[in-house]
């Protein structure tokens, strides 16, 4: 083979390569574009893939290609009352069992994420990986949610800050997310021992801040 010809093929392979890279550039959006849209999710995978951003890219590429054409539905009011009024009666329990509560938000947000479109609860992983393309800021709290509810042992701040980290998810999914946590839940004062002051009690009022 004359040297011409090996000089060619380089060029032809060189040629090659920058133009898979190009390709595989435009596809993903960039790595810059990747961290842009999973936030938080991009650390998350860039960590567990041990500081590897190409396979950690590669894990994030395949999750939106596999979840980005989803369209959430929309809820209607009456659909989103029930959803509130679950959520209130969950800040209720949570007087008397802070783990139980925690673990009744973990079961409304899947069955709220199912009722948008998403992958359904009973299947956590793919669910989860379809909420990080969507709500990457806040699919973590999820998470949270879940492991605290099956942890035995809880204590009330585990629980309130489990709850705290699922509400925000919660909002979003819901559609509302101003009116959610404003108000104190029903009840709560008077099992909390509020008294006539009618004080939201200083675990919820944790809860409650923004």
């Amino acid at each position: 083979m004359s040297t011409g010809v090996i000089v060619v093929l380089i060029v032809i392979g060189a040629v090659v390569v920058v133009a898979a890279g190009f390709l595989g550039v435009r596809r993903t959006g960039g790595g810059g574009s990747l961290e842009r849209r999973f936030g938080p999710e991009y650390g998350r995978a860039v960590a567990r893939h041990d500081g590897d951003v190409r396979a950690a890219e590669r894990e994030l590429t395949s999750l939106v290609e596999r979840h980005g054409g989803l369209r959430e539905r929309s809820l209607d009011a009456g659909e989103q009352e029930k959803y509130q009024e679950r959520w209130r009666a969950a800040q209720e329990l949570f007087v008397e069992s802070p783990r139980q509560a925690a673990a009744e938000v973990d079961r409304l947000i899947g069955e709220l994420a199912g009722a948008r479109g998403y992958p359904r609860a009973e299947d956590f992983d793919e669910q989860v990986a379809a909420l990080a393309v969507h709500h990457a800021a806040h699919v973590d709290g999820y998470r949270h949610v879940r492991y605290v509810s099956g942890e035995e042992g809880t204590d009330t701040e585990d629980a309130r800050k489990a709850v705290l980290a699922g509400r925000a998810l919660f909002r979003e999914l819901l559609g509302e997310p101003r009116g959610l946590a404003r108000s104190a839940p029903r009840g709560a004062e008077k099992k909390a021992g509020a008294g006539r002051t009618g004080r939201v009690p200083a675990v919820f009022q944790r809860i409650q801040a923004k």
